[in-house]
């Protein structure tokens, strides 16, 4: 055992530390839905200033809600709600108000036991530069949470999309760091033979890269989806599986130069969103029969059975969600749908990557 592997090597301080981390992926897998439900509900810009300490508590009482209700008044949102009573204010106060709220906690309870884990020493070097790295991607998700909200407040009564979707692709990516991450420290020094059974060095490894691409494609998805959120292509071409009256519509490239399209042409945006899904319905499948010609069995299989199942529960969802022209409940399902997918997808690429690694001690 090395030096560095002491510090977590015993078995009760890494059960503590993964439980920890898998908490706090938890927390940001609400936090990525509630501000779904948050945007669904058209509530992001009605806390027009940004206050990270003295913001903590919602107005108090009848006075400090005329105050915040006039403030929103005087921005673009406001303009197109004109008919918006109080009661109607405080709803969307309350969302967004509590969609930050819920990322100040998650940054307390990420960043003090971190900090009690560093000063007892209970994390090895490599880990504590991982997890400051989190804590410091948290935070500059807070900001650019803050950036997103001020694209509303100038001109336009929303938020722009690009900015959506990168503050969605930020936090995607933070959940699937941590989770990572949350996996390394549960399963370093355990045993793999419950975890595969079977297989050799070439399938585990062409099997790891099959999952990566998978990975990567399932987070181009959600920022793909970010682009359908933030541009409203939901609501638009409700119907499946033609869209615009066809399966590959006209007017796809009605802009120029031809790639603004992919960011500016709801069609197109919508088209792509679903011609990801379509593609992901081949790979997902295709990694499952892989690892069962490869006769992997043990928990990497049941692994792999859950990950077609998301699949197929996301497209469902995705389809119903299109359908209904994106109910509140069905969004916020099909958000949370899409981190389910990455989070199997996820589990599935680290289990091949020990197993790969673990086969290979050269290091490949």
């Amino acid at each position: 055992m090395t030096t560095s592997d002491q510090t977590i090597s015993s078995n009760s301080s890494r059960r503590v530390i993964g439980f920890w981390l898998f908490f706090c992926c938890g927390m940001i897998y609400a936090m990525v839905v509630i501000g779904g439900v948050t945007r669904l509900t058209q509530s992001g810009l009605s806390m027009v200033e940004w206050k990270p300490i003295l913001g903590v508590l919602p107005p108090m009482n009848q006075k400090d809600w005329t105050i915040a209700f006039n403030k929103y008044k005087k921005f673009p949102e406001y303009k197109v709600r004109k008919s918006m009573t109080m009661s109607e204010f405080k709803f969307i106060y309350y969302m967004e108000w509590f969609h930050r709220i819920w990322g100040r906690l998650l940054g307390l309870v990420f960043g003090l036991p971190l900090l009690f884990f560093w000063i007892r020493k209970k994390l090895d070097k490599s880990l504590s530069i991982k997890l400051f790295v989190g804590f410091i991607l948290g935070g500059a998700q807070g900001l650019l949470g803050w950036y997103m909200v001020k694209s509303g407040l100038v001109n336009q009564p929303h938020v722009s999309h690009y900015r959506l979707t990168a503050h969605l692709l930020l936090a995607v990516f933070l959940y699937g760091y941590i989770l990572w991450i949350g996996l390394d420290v549960w399963r370093r020094g355990q045993s793999t033979d419950a975890l595969v059974q079977g297989g050799n060095s070439d399938s585990f490894l062409s099997l790891r890269r099959w999952s990566f691409g998978i990975t990567g494609i399932i987070f181009v998805m959600i920022g793909s989806g970010g682009l359908v959120a933030g541009k409203k292509a939901g609501y638009a071409f409700n119907t499946w599986p033609t869209i615009a009256g066809a399966i590959i519509p006209d007017n796809l490239f009605a802009f120029s130069p031809w790639y603004k399209n992919f960011f500016e042409n709801t069609l197109t945006i919508q088209f792509t969103h679903r011609s990801i899904a379509y593609l992901l319905c081949v790979l997902i499948p295709m990694l499952w029969w892989f690892a069962h010609k490869a006769n992997l069995s043990g928990r990497l299989r049941v692994y792999l059975s859950l990950f077609v199942g998301a699949l197929l529960l996301q497209v469902f969802l995705g389809i119903t969600t299109l359908l209904y022209i994106v109910p509140v409940s069905l969004g916020a399902m099909h958000q949370a749908g899409a981190l389910l997918l990455l989070t199997f997808s996820i589990v599935c690429a680290h289990s091949l990557h020990v197993m790969a690694r673990t086969s290979q001690p050269s290091g490949e």
